[in-house]
């Protein structure tokens, strides 16, 4: 038993590390990926196959999450979310993250996106840093990611899903996508039917709005929840999925406008 006890709390640990940090869930990281391979230049996919090798990104984009039982990557945390106050409109918003300095998701994205255009990077440097900008632009389009400080970003707002004791922000990073019981690729092939307008139009948004889009987004979730321990079932999905779906779709598109240009 005593030797049982030794092998098992570290793996309950590192379980428990990944299940309360883990954003947008696997599936969700794997479909924005997908779906961003999906519409990648010759150009782009060729050098991005040169830096993952044999991975895609897919497979890499969840990474960013599975690294959380070292440690040592403690300090990449703050890079997955941004916190706000409430009820500022677009103009104060896009201000605020202009003058932004923190460690945050909007900072480190510019910070990325700037790094992988250098071409002097050494190659394990542009592997991380490609594997996180894969990951950071799916969690800025899980609403709860870009919300308030006060509440974890929506874990400490307790919620009964179905008959389960959880919070709002699992509710988005898992919950209701694991509700539709599909694969990811399954997902992105579902999801993945767009116009040229719709993609050229998403791609020329500038980042301050994917933030805004999810930010409004997130404060709609908030008004939502009105007692605490609310139920949540059947009725919140109808009224939720296309948004979550939609969310995973434009981070999709617009990941790949990201990767375009970086790889132009």
């Amino acid at each position: 038993m005593p030797v049982l006890k030794k092998v098992f709390l570290p793996v309950v640990l590192i379980f428990l590390n990944y299940s309360v940090h883990a954003w947008w869930g696997t599936n969700g990281h794997r479909i924005v990926g997908q779906i961003a391979e999906n519409h990648l230049s010759k150009k782009a996919r060729n050098a991005i196959q040169e830096i993952l090798g044999t991975e895609s990104p897919g497979l890499v984009s969840t990474w960013a999450d599975f690294i959380k039982s070292d440690t040592s990557y403690n300090y990449l945390s703050p890079w997955h979310y941004i916190n706000l106050k409430k009820g500022l409109d677009y103009e104060e918003f896009k201000t605020l993250l202009v003058k932004d300095t923190g460690t945050d998701a909007y900072t480190k994205l510019s910070f990325l996106v700037s790094e992988l255009k250098r071409p002097t990077l050494d190659r394990k440097k542009k592997l991380m840093y490609l594997k996180l900008l894969i990951h950071i632009v799916g969690d800025v389009h899980q609403p709860m990611h870009v919300s308030r400080a006060e509440d974890q970003g929506g874990n400490r707002i307790k919620v009964i899903w179905f008959n389960d004791s959880t919070n709002l922000h699992s509710v988005w990073d898992d919950k209701l996508l694991e509700l539709q019981k599909l694969s990811y690729t399954e997902y992105a092939i579902s999801l993945d039917h767009t116009s040229p307008k719709e993609r050229k139009e998403w791609q020329e948004q500038p980042i301050t709005s994917w933030f805004y889009e999810s930010y409004t987004i997130a404060g709609q979730l908030y008004n939502e929840i009105t007692q605490p321990n609310q139920r949540l079932s059947y009725r919140y999905n109808y009224d939720h999925v296309e948004i979550m779906n939609r969310q995973l779709l434009k981070a999709g598109i617009r990941l790949a406008g990201l990767l375009n240009d970086i790889f132009s």
